[in-house]
């Protein structure tokens, strides 16, 4: 019997990687997985997850467990991720220590105790008698446990034999805290009234007085820093999937037998009916049985207009019922509802997204090994010219210390910390470092239209009134009436009467027509009018047509893809009532700032094409996409990245979260939801799309200045390393010139407090 083949189609595998430092390490496992006949696998290391796909020429009794094997075999740990829902209910097991609080501790506890040893080492006038002493003993928990990450790593590493900027470190740090350790024993820096006098002639030197306790200490707390601001960004990549499965109902008014019991969302099946009453979330999608109301999916949609439903009208789970009793037929549940498929094109846009290989990490595939040959190479010549043992360890050492990545331990992390600190105080959050990579690059820009280039709200914009009627009049009976309602168009109504011609008049008996509109009697000071508002079709059927002039006030405003209430009063169709949602007043300058930083700003709407090129006009942009569903967003960006485009997003909504992580650059409006916020790299505040063209600006100085910070913080190592090579360089200078690249690198950062945004934002 011939083997069983594998379907072409076959799923994905998704495996959680454990033990990744660096990229290096993703590009290891990576290449490791890759080397499986038939298996083609991309690990990200933003997200620690691997997507692993097995073509139909790998072998049919390859397993997960292969791959989870593989994968530890290359020294890291593999599992298979928790179902969604049960990894975000609270009823799950209790976990393991949080590792980002366990980072943050040893971090606290090494900077603690460094920073007196860093003190002594450098202030001569504090040297008090056996101040070594004193530095060994607080530096020892520092090299030993503070390091203890980097020397596991380095260990890993060499049992596979290969290297990582974690092994520098740990060489490094082991190597000076040996040597002082030899100084302090067996040379003369143990005696009593030893001071480090610092001298910064080139010359040769013994190095058995001198102890490098605090380059030791030093490097491990700032590396540590470094890696710490790096874990609290990466713990963020999965915050977008557990705020979309939050944003569902907890649980439903189920029907049975005629009673509403309520129960989790979980145990619904299809086929169940269930109740949803006015103010609440609908449970999960289904075709509604009984009822009508508004529903509000701006959440899920993005649009701003409720969508008026009834009988046998299909409804979408997490929207909100803002009108009347629903009672709702369930046709999916579980994984197969449209928010579960947002989740899911939300983890595939971020585990798809280009792995960040971070300067320091792809020069350390050579760097590394380079530095270590250099100081093996230096030790062995000067034992074999005769120059003694002494001389020959502290030129090996010199070269180890030198080369260590202090400053490249602070390159990224200060930039960003100044960087994203200037931001938040102009209301920019930016995520982490791999973020500001693709600002560089980005040269078109998709600006969702509701709630970005729009205020994603309705507002009363035009009131029309029919011939020989006064539109303030018109306006305040309107308003009046409309007062009484909840419905979103209602209170947008309201609210615009109110600011135009202040105090409402008395209602009595108001009444809501199911899905067309609402009619009453309002009191002012003629006397009692029976007053209709709704849709102009419910006036035709009670009254009469529209005169022509409104007929046609009527289709301008649809043509501008306005909604549009018309109004009776005494049997008498009198005026419009024109609502929309509004653009934003800063829209415009926002598009002209956009365009001035070389950006093709393109409109992205589920809108009909003619309210999207109306806003389109009025801001500016050229190209437009319109009528595409929440789940094409992340196509659509797709498409423009097939075309050679470097895309950034701006969006809002919980149907822009998978763009936004399709995106090269996601940026998410702060009025927006909090899954477009969590899947996106740059967040505003503010609120205002200006402060997007400032984001942009932001990003692109800060990798600057990160870039030249890397530049500066390999260029006196790497420069310096000849001179310890040849043993004209003693390690005590050797430690002043790494923390003189850090003060330098720290000092650049700080430039980046003075940026300020334009004019006018």
């Amino acid at each position: 019997m011939s083997a069983p083949t594998r379907p072409t189609a076959a799923p994905p595998v998704q495996l959680v990687i454990g033990g990744m430092t660096c990229a290096s390490c993703a590009n290891r496992v990576e290449r490791k997985l890759n080397k499986l006949p038939g298996v083609t696998a991309t690990v990200n290391y933003a997200t620690e997850k691997a997507t692993v796909t097995l073509g139909p020429d790998a072998a049919p009794e390859l397993s997960t467990a292969d791959l989870v094997a593989t994968i530890e075999a290359a020294g890291y740990t593999a599992t298979v991720p928790a179902p969604p829902r049960a990894a975000a209910s609270g009823d799950a097991e209790p976990t393991a220590e949080d590792p980002i609080a366990a980072l943050r501790r040893r971090l606290l506890v090494s900077a603690a105790l460094s920073l007196p040893v860093v003190v002594l080492a450098m202030v001569p006038a504090l040297q008090f008698p056996n101040w070594q002493w004193l530095s060994l003993t607080l530096a020892a928990p520092v090299v030993v446990w503070g390091a203890w990450p980097f020397h596991r790593s380095a260990w890993t590493n060499l049992r596979h034999g290969t290297s990582t900027m974690d092994t520098l470190v740990s060489v490094g740090t082991l190597a000076a805290f040996g040597w002082s350790l030899y100084a302090l024993f067996l040379g003369t820096a143990g005696v009593t009234g030893m001071t480090h006098a610092f001298s910064f002639s080139v010359q040769r030197g013994s190095g058995a007085g001198n102890v490098y306790l605090e380059a030791a200490a030093g490097v491990t707390t700032f590396v540590l820093a470094g890696r710490y601001a790096e874990a609290r960004a990466k713990r963020r990549s999965g915050a977008a999937l557990r705020a979309l499965l939050e944003l569902g109902a907890k649980d439903v008014a189920v029907l049975r037998g005629g009673v509403e019991q309520r129960v989790p969302v979980e145990e619904l099946t299809v086929g169940t009916w269930f109740v949803v009453r006015p103010g609440e979330k609908i449970a999960t999608d289904g075709v509604v049985v009984e009822g009508s109301s508004a529903v509000d999916a701006a959440a899920v949609t993005g649009e701003s207009v409720p969508v008026e439903v009834g009988v046998d009208d299909a409804v979408t789970g997490a929207t909100v019922n803002v009108g009347g009793r629903l009672v709702v037929r369930a046709t999916r549940v579980g994984a197969d509802t449209q928010l579960a498929q947002m989740a899911r094109l939300v983890e595939d846009a971020q585990n798809g997204k280009a792995q960040v290989q971070r300067l320091a990490d792809r020069v350390s595939g050579v760097f590394v090994p380079v530095v270590i040959a250099l100081a093996v190479a230096t030790l062995g010549f000067w034992l074999g010219a005769g120059g003694g043992a002494e001389a020959a360890f502290t030129a090996a050492v010199a070269v180890l210390i030198i080369a260590c990545p202090c400053a490249l331990g602070l390159a990224t992390p200060t930039a960003l910390m100044v960087g994203t600190g200037r931001g938040a105080q102009l209301g920019i959050l930016v995520k982490g470092p791999e973020v500001l990579e693709s600002t560089r690059r980005v040269d078109t820009v998709v600006l969702d239209k509701t709630g970005t280039v729009t205020t994603g709200a309705m507002a009363l914009v035009d009131v029309v009134a029919g011939a020989g009627v006064d539109p303030d009049r018109v306006l305040r009976l309107a308003g009046a009436l409309e007062d009484a309602s909840e419905h979103p168009i209602a209170r947008a109504v309201a609210t615009g009467a109110r600011e135009r011609v202040g105090d409402l008049p008395a209602v009595s008996g108001f009444a809501a027509l199911e899905g067309l509109g609402v009619q009453g009697v309002v009191t002012d000071g003629t006397g009692a009018h029976a007053v209709l508002v709704g849709r102009p079709r419910l006036l035709a059927e009670r009254f009469a047509p529209l005169p022509a002039d409104l007929e046609r006030a009527h289709a301008d405003a649809q043509q501008r893809g306005a909604t549009v209430v018309a109004v009776a009063v005494d049997g008498v169709a009198c005026g419009l009532l024109v609502v929309a949602d509004t653009v934003r007043p800063t829209s415009a300058e926002a598009v002209r700032r956009l365009r001035a930083l070389g950006l093709s700003p393109v409109l992205l709407t589920g809108d009909n094409a003619v309210v999207a090129r109306a806003v389109a006009a009025e801001v500016g942009i050229d190209e437009v996409v319109a009528d595409v569903l929440p789940a094409e967003k992340a196509d659509v960006v797709r498409r423009l990245q097939a075309q050679g485009r470097t895309v950034a997003m701006v969006g809002d909504g919980v149907n822009d979260a998978a763009a936004l992580a399709q995106a090269d650059l996601g940026l998410a409006m702060g009025t927006g939801t909090d899954v477009a916020i969590e899947a996106s790299d740059l967040t505003l505040v503010r609120g205002d799309l200006r402060a997007a063209a400032d984001a942009i600006r932001l990003a692109r100085r800060t990798l600057s200045v990160i870039r030249s910070n890397l530049f500066w913080a390999f260029a006196y190592n790497v420069a310096a390393i000849p001179l310890a090579a040849a043993g004209l360089l003693d390690p005590m200078i050797a430690g002043a010139a790494m923390a003189l690249s850090s003060v330098f690198v720290v000092t650049n950062s700080l430039r980046l407090r003075r940026f300020a945004p334009l004019a006018g934002s």
